[in-house]
């Protein structure tokens, strides 16, 4: 161990007071850590006492002392200074304390048997508070998606304006990533992250067969720990679960973040002047730069991009530690570990927190949206005249060629700061006007009319995908309500 002075005169992870909510930071702190480990421990000795091997005074010691408040992190911090194995370390000091028992502790155990378990117990947990924050940034998602599902504004491929869309369905499609990452997050999370198991030193259980005799007994003392612990196990091991579970579970993280990127990116671009139909909430004393008073950058999404970025590069280590792991398993991958897994939660865990607020605050620039329109919109209108004058007995050829020369003209004009002058130039043409009326051309062009059934599949979208979903957790909160208020009743009977 080495000098555990914390302040701020030392380097600081951005984690440890930046970055992620507090609760995630539990999840992950040494504290938190080290009581799993001895959850594992006592429903070990649960198992064990059950086949035989401890005697009630032995569990009940261990028992006295297993809760998080015993977890005496100085103690056990001075000890690894001198041994160099933190979790004999903790072991030592939980044996220590449990005085009947903490001889029996551990019996028949590798270390992977108790922190294999324990990191799992902590990446349900964490990925448990991502998806419920997943959910609040559909929510905000499903109210924006209502509000301006008629909001008519410019589309725009390879940053050029393309046709109309709405508000609305271009919300609708940042909605539709965060719905495939729930369903990612829900898939990795209920058949991806199982413990390793009681398995022993490399995943064969010999130490516990040659305790327990029977191969029938051994099987009965792993499900027993599991099912106290409340988790799936791998029914074959090496000294540790897959490595590869870690790479599959950054993946989906990184799939999250990527989602965050996607938004904060195209709402960088449109709070930019040139677009300016939207931007996020800037406070009353928000500073945006030292040297320029007047600005009012996006911050906050500008932060959401950088993490997800950050995020994006952690399945590298996942996958070098997974496809590293030599034989039966190597030590290589202990230390990217600590580091990568709870940087990436906490890292989405911000992205998310920060993903809610832009969708609750965001501000959105009606006049700038017309302003777009106007200059832009009727280019899209030109397919719809094309096709009312063959219609009308028109050549599409000839047509065609027509309206790329009036609109290349027009185009002249737009990039002049001139508003644009196709409905103009286009009813001014005899080939059109002997076709067409005026207000017929005007009609065509009016960039209102080409938004297809982008309302619908809002609508459709919400009610068929969004609210299903949304239902779903809601009445899986109000179920975890009931059995943590019950639980709580019978603890105060007890």
């Amino acid at each position: 161990m080495k000098d555990e002075s914390f302040g701020h005169d030392v380097f600081l992870s951005p984690f440890t007071w930046r970055y992620g909510s507090q609760e995630m930071k539990r999840t992950f702190s040494d504290k938190e850590r080290r009581a799993n480990w001895r959850k594992v421990w006592l429903a070990l000795a649960q198992s064990q006492f059950d086949a035989g091997l401890l005697s009630r005074s032995e569990l009940e010691g261990i028992r006295a002392k297993s809760g998080g408040e015993n977890v005496d992190i100085a103690r056990a911090h001075k000890l690894e200074k001198k041994i160099k194995h933190d979790l004999m370390a903790e072991l030592r000091t939980f044996a220590d304390q449990a005085k009947a028992g903490g001889g029996k502790l551990h019996l028949g155990a590798t270390s992977m048997d108790i922190e294999d378990n324990a990191d799992i117990i902590s990446f349900i947990s964490a990925s448990n508070l991502i998806l419920s924050r997943l959910v609040a940034c559909l929510e905000s998602a499903r109210e924006r998606i209502i509000k301006h599902k008629g909001t008519v504004c410019m589309a725009w491929t390879h940053l050029q304006p393309a046709e109309p869309t709405t508000m609305g369905y271009r919300f609708a499609n940042y909605a539709q990533d965060l719905v495939m990452d729930i369903r990612l997050l829900e898939t990795v999370r209920t058949h991806f992250l199982l413990g390793k198991g009681i398995k022993g030193a490399v995943g064969t259980s010999a130490s516990f067969k040659a305790l327990l005799g029977t191969d029938a007994a051994v099987e009965k003392m792993e499900g027993s720990v599991m099912a106290t612990l409340g988790l799936g196990s791998f029914d074959v091991s090496t000294q540790t679960y897959p490595r590869k579970v870690d790479y599959i579970l950054l993946a989906c993280l990184a799939s999250i973040a990527q989602s965050c990127h996607k938004f904060g990116l195209d709402l960088r671009i449109l709070q930019s002047p040139p677009f300016g139909e939207m931007s996020e909430p800037i406070d009353e004393f928000q500073v945006g730069s030292s040297a320029m008073p007047f600005k009012k950058n996006p911050v906050a999404a500008e932060r959401m991009c950088s993490l997800a970025r950050f995020v994006s590069t952690l399945p590298l280590v996942a996958f070098s530690n997974a496809a590293n792991s030599v034989l039966e398993r190597t030590l290589d991958d202990s230390a990217a570990r600590r580091i990568a897994i709870p940087e990436a939660f906490l890292a989405v865990d911000e992205c998310l927190m920060i993903y809610e607020r832009l969708l609750k605050g965001l501000r959105v620039y009606p006049a700038m949206i017309s302003k777009n329109l106007e200059r832009y919109g009727p280019f899209a209108g030109t397919e719809a005249v094309m096709m009312k004058l063959v219609e009308k007995g028109g050549d599409r050829q000839k047509i065609h060629e027509l309206i790329r020369v009036q609109s290349f003209k027009a185009w002249a004009e737009v990039m002049e700061g001139k508003p644009n002058p196709l409905p103009k130039l286009l009813a001014g043409q005899r080939a059109i006007s002997s076709k067409l009326t005026n207000a017929e051309v005007s009609d065509l062009l009016d960039s209102s009319r080409h938004i297809g059934d982008a309302r619908k599949r809002c609508d459709d979208f919400v009610k068929g995908t969004i609210d299903p979903i949304l239902t779903e957790h809601r009445r899986g909160r109000a179920k975890r309500k009931a059995e943590r208020s019950l639980a709580n009743g019978s603890a105060s009977r007890r």
